[in-house]
């Protein structure tokens, strides 16, 4: 398993917090459209067990996530509401938990201090548990801003896609579900 090594590599114990893109992480994504309604929300195989798994290990899971949709007004918070609350649901009935979800509504162009890479939604959080301790979280993201983010707030990163990437980042998986196999 290779969060066996990284438990290892990094010293991770139960005070730790994961940190969680939604798109191309938890979800497939849909490059150039938008997860808009439940209809197209579709997990990636084997995600909610996974994340079970991982709430044995880490004290909190935190989702960030990028939400242009809404500022593009193709979607309402509504939407997103509806979206996050199936999605919660899906992860709990398979004995998981997400201990809060943050999202940005705001365009890339408006360079929003919520939005990644820039770090609000990090902040955020840790104003509202302020137990978090940055330098014992894992950032997991599949995009630069992802991992730009979580370096930002001195967090290991771990990307999701292909190891030849040119992002710079702590360690490289497939997909989330590699983490617990």
């Amino acid at each position: 398993m290779i969060l066996k090594k990284l438990i290892k590599k990094w010293d991770i114990n139960n005070s730790w917090t994961l940190f969680l893109d939604r798109d191309g992480v938890i979800n497939h994504e849909t490059k150039g459209n938008y997860i808009t309604s439940v209809n197209s929300f579709k997990f990636i195989n084997g995600v909610e067990q996974s994340i079970s798994k991982l709430n044995k290990i880490f004290n909190k899971i935190i989702i960030v996530t990028n939400q242009q949709g809404i500022g593009k007004k193709i979607m309402t918070e509504i939407d997103l509401k509806n979206i996050h609350n199936y999605m919660i649901n899906e992860i709990e009935s398979k004995g998981g938990r997400i201990t809060a979800i943050y999202h940005s509504p705001f365009l890339t162009e408006e360079e929003n201090y919520m939005q990644k890479p820039r770090i609000g939604m990090g902040i955020k959080a840790k104003k509202e548990f302020p137990e978090i301790n940055f330098n014992q979280s894992i950032m997991v993201g599949n995009s630069e801003r992802d991992l730009i983010f979580g370096r930002k707030l001195n967090m290991k990163t771990i990307y999701v896609g292909n190891a030849n990437s040119n992002y710079d980042y702590d360690f490289c998986i497939k997909e989330l579900t590699d983490l617990v196999r």
